[in-house]
């Protein structure tokens, strides 16, 4: 079979100038001269019989055509790293720095660590497990996952997984309904205290005076609490799920609220291409959440939901 392929060196200079915005940008990341990018870059559009740039007076712009070519670039150059790491491994041991929200981290991913270990033993993972997204400059991190709107300036956003709320209780608790929760036995996380108001509103009802009893910063420490015997809280139903398996707590049935963020991936603008070992990271995190929808699906009747939330919250990721 032959294929209609551009030289690799332009591809790469393509791609490069596109991310970075600047051929003297790219052929920095390249060990190349502007000329040289330059020139790879004219020759690509030769090739391909159409303009790909925008030669601005600061910088570069690509052109709609070179918009859309970019993103099979990008997504060849991905499948091939993470086929050369998968099949040859990594040059020794790496190590790769993971930045993510705490919650997410104690309550998913880490569970399930040991598989991707035991699948690739030449790479070191170090968790970053930040409540607040800032404890790790976005320049260390060689993955960085986030619980938000998707709108962080100065990197680009992939949404990860969407996962709704779920009202959850211990399994002898006498609340059966939003209509048995009492104001001190609402565990509150901070940052989301609409949720609560919302919930109560959806059922018709008027929320309770006097406040939450018990507020916290992150999910896992509400989660902790419902188990501990005392109250109820809104989680995320992933969340909630790492808890359920173990008895330590049950939803309250015909709770479920769609959520209106979600945790993503993000990747710096104008930085240098992802690491091999990141992209092979992210596509096992897919991978995982891929099989996990496909179980689930199969194994339980979708619950009812209430609708008309577009509201903001914000820190349900923790």
């Amino acid at each position: 079979m032959s294929y209609r392929l551009p030289p690799l060196p332009w591809l790469r200079a393509f791609e490069a100038s596109a991310r970075r915005g600047s051929f003297a940008a790219a052929a920095d990341e390249l060990g190349l001269t502007s000329a040289a990018v330059s020139h790879q870059m004219r020759s690509l559009e030769q090739e391909l019989g159409y303009p790909l740039f925008e030669r601005l007076a600061r910088g570069l712009r690509l052109t709609d055509l070179g918009k859309a070519y970019l993103v099979p670039v990008r997504q060849a150059f991905s499948e091939l790293s993470i086929s050369t790491l998968s099949i040859f491994g990594p040059e020794g041991e790496t190590v790769l720095n993971v930045r993510v929200p705490v919650s997410f981290a104690v309550l998913w991913m880490t569970p399930r660590l040991a598989r991707f270990a035991t699948a690739h033993p030449g790479i070191r993972l170090r968790l970053f497990s930040a409540i607040w997204a800032d404890a790790l400059p976005a320049d260390k991190a060689d993955v960085d996952i986030r619980f938000g709107y998707g709108n962080w300036p100065g990197s680009s956003a992939q949404i990860l997984v969407n996962d709704p709320i779920v009202l959850v209780t211990v399994p002898n608790s006498r609340i059966r309904s939003v209509r048995d929760i009492g104001s001190n036995e609402m565990i509150q996380i901070m940052g989301v205290e609409s949720d609560w108001l919302h919930l109560f509103e959806a059922e018709g009802m008027e929320l309770p005076k006097g406040g939450a009893g018990i507020s916290v910063d992150t999910s896992l420490a509400a989660l902790e609490i419902v188990a501990s015997g005392h109250g109820a809280a809104l989680v995320l139903s992933r969340f909630a799920a790492a808890f359920e398996a173990t008895g330590r707590v049950k939803r309250v049935p015909g709770i479920e609220l769609p959520h209106d963020q979600s945790h993503y991936l993000l990747n710096p603008q104008n930085s240098e291409a992802p690491r091999a070992e990141a992209l092979l990271f992210t596509d096992w995190l897919r991978q995982e959440l891929a099989a996990e929808a496909a179980a689930t699906s199969t194994s339980e009747n979708p619950p009812r939901s209430h609708a008309g939330t577009g509201r903001r919250r914000r820190n349900h990721g923790k």
